[in-house]
C-alpha cells in the first residue's frame, strides 16, 4: 500500500495488525480522490476519517492538499499505524489521531465546532445496518459538511438529506460520494 498522488506520492504505508481492517486498494483510492478532486473537495479541506484503519484515505487527502485530517479509530493497532504513516509521510503536523468509535466521536463533538467539509467512511467488515444508520444520522444536519464518501461491500441506505453525486463499483467495493441536498452554508 502506498500514497497514490500528491506531496507524499509513492510513500509506503503500513497496515495495522489483525484482520479487522480492510485497506482500500490503490486503484480504488486513486479513483476516489480523482473524483473528489474534480469536485474541488480536497484542496484546503478539513477532513474527518471516521474509520481510519491505516490512515491511507486521510493521508491521501493530506498529500493532495487537505488542510487538516482528524483520524478516528477505536483500535490501538490502527492508531499506531496511522501515527507511523503520518510520521513517514511528513503529514503529522496537519493531523489529529483520536481514540474513539465513530459514534462516540460524533456524539461528543459539537455539530458546529470546526466542522469537516469532507467525511470519509470506510468501516471494517461486518458493519451492521444499525451502525450505518447511527453514523449517518449523527452526520445528518451538521453544517459545513460538503461531501461524504462511503466505501462498502454493498449498497447502504442513506438519509433523504443526502444526494448521490457519484457511485461506482470496483469489483466487490462500492464507492459512493454524497452531498447534502440543501447545504446550510455555501462553500466559501
Amino acid at each position: 500500500m502506498r500514497v497514490v498522488a500528491g506531496d507524499a506520492r509513492g510513500r509506503r504505508l503500513v497496515a495495522p495488525e489483525g484482520r479487522d481492517t480492510r485497506p482500500t486498494l490503490d486503484r480504488v483510492r486513486e479513483s476516489m480522490f480523482n473524483a473528489l478532486g474534480s469536485l474541488d473537495a480536497i484542496d484546503g479541506a478539513r477532513v474527518l476519517d471516521l474509520f481510519a484503519g491505516s490512515g491511507a484515505l486521510g493521508i491521501e487527502a493530506l498529500s493532495r492538499g487537505a488542510a487538516h485530517v482528524t483520524f478516528v479509530d477505536s483500535d490501538r493497532n490502527a492508531r499506531r499505524a496511522v501515527e507511523a504513516n503520518l510520521a513517514s509521510t511528513g503529514c503529522a503536523d496537519r493531523a489529529d489521531v483520536v481514540a474513539a468509535t465513530a459514534e462516540a466521536h460524533l456524539a461528543r463533538t459539537a455539530p458546529g465546532a470546526q466542522p469537516p467539509s469532507l467525511v470519509l467512511l470506510d468501516p471494517p467488515y461486518g458493519f451492521s445496518d444499525e451502525s450505518w444508520t447511527a453514523v449517518l444520522e449523527a452526520l445528518d444536519g451538521r453544517s459545513g459538511i460538503e461531501f461524504v464518501v462511503i466505501e462498502s461491500s454493498r449498497e447502504i441506505a442513506v438519509p433523504d438529506r443526502w444526494d448521490a453525486v457519484r457511485q461506482k463499483w470496483y469489483g466487490g467495493t462500492l464507492l459512493s460520494i454524497f452531498t447534502p441536498s440543501n447545504p446550510p452554508f455555501p462553500k466559501p
